[in-house]
């Protein structure tokens, strides 16, 4: 692959067409997926300095598109990913064995190609879960745990009665979590008059290495976590595109749906607004969209195959509920 289709602006290009928003978080991705690239295929223009491993540690709230980002751009890559909960490995009664199951999937997702693996993406989701109430020491003690993992280490794998070495040392880290408190410790640590007036959001792009401390996290292991990637609440206008700008967007794949069915359907103005308000409410970011719509079209779903040869508008009072769903023939 040629190095100029990886550059950081290109990276975040590719992933406008998937994902709405985080701009901040696309360039910070964008450079680090960059590096990720000349790191694998070990492009110095020295002759001897070895690049240091871009690891991630992302932030954002529900549904601001944390884990949707890291495999899109895993996929822009053409390199495997798996994404592991941080709490099943902490809390795995044995953790050697879970780590070589999370390698062991990641081989499969690159179709038993080791050496693709080597150079693939784990994301150890829902990472501060493993540091918050009673798991706070079991978590800093799987931490010291991961970190030779993390930094690049030799790990033996046991597949179909073979023994096989697998290095770590290439293969990209992504930590990903709400953090849903450390918006308050960032607060609690510029307790001046600035701080009042910042939103959660804003907050959590100022947290630091030592707040993370206070959260739970050794600073070994936020050392071997460089980039700080912190992703934003979607806003109503950004739910709203959601719907329907990206590739394989909510609203699309709702028509591919019905259209197999002989049904066409369209999604009025005033309906995309009304999906965005709802989901609004349930405070789950792009996730409510899909939880609005699953209840607005079951029955539209349900009655589809009688509706064949037919259109339909959603409305928003179909998606109130207020309404019922009016078909018209194609023709």
């Amino acid at each position: 692959m040629s190095m100029k289709l990886f550059t950081p602006e290109k990276v975040s290009t590719h992933l406008d067409k998937y994902i709405i928003g985080q701009l901040e978080a696309k360039k910070a991705l964008g450079i680090a997926i960059y590096n990720h690239f000349k790191r694998i295929h070990n492009i110095t223009n020295d002759g001897g300095a070895e690049l240091g491993k871009s690891n991630i540690l992302m932030t954002g709230p529900t549904g601001s598109g944390k884990t949707h980002l890291t495999t899109t751009f895993a996929k822009s890559l053409g390199l495997p990913v798996f994404i592991v909960d941080a709490t099943n490995l902490a809390h795995s009664t044995n953790l050697d064995k879970a780590i070589e199951n999370t390698f062991i999937k990641l081989i499969e997702a690159a179709g038993g190609n080791v050496n693709l693996a080597e150079k693939g993406i784990i994301v150890i989701d829902e990472i501060d879960k493993s540091v918050t109430g009673a798991n706070r020491e079991s978590g800093k003690g799987f931490q010291h745990s991961m970190l030779k993992i993390i930094e690049g280490t030799v790990v033996n794998i046991r597949i179909n009665d073979l023994t096989i070495p697998f290095n770590t040392k290439h293969v990209l880290f992504i930590a990903c979590g709400t953090f849903v408190e450390l918006s308050k410790m960032v607060k609690d640590r510029l307790a001046d008059s600035s701080a009042g007036s910042l939103t959660d959001d804003e907050l959590m792009k100022r947290a630091g290495t030592d707040d993370y401390a206070k959260f739970g996290f050794v600073p070994e292991f936020m050392g071997r976590l460089p980039v700080l990637v912190a992703l934003s609440t979607l806003t109503k206008a950004e739910l709203t595109r959601v719907l329907t700008e990206p590739v394989n967007s909510i609203t699309s794949q709702y028509r591919k749906m019905l259209a197999i069915d002989g049904l066409e359907v369209k999604f009025a103005p005033d309906a995309l607004q009304e999906i965005a308000d709802q989901a609004m409410t349930l405070k789950t970011g792009a996730r409510g969209l899909r939880t609005v719509l699953e209840k607005a079209m079951t029955d539209i779903i349900f009655n589809a195959p009688d509706n064949s040869g037919k259109r339909l508008v959603i409305t928003k009072g179909i998606i109130q509920g207020t309404e019922q769903p009016t078909y018209e023939n194609k023709d």
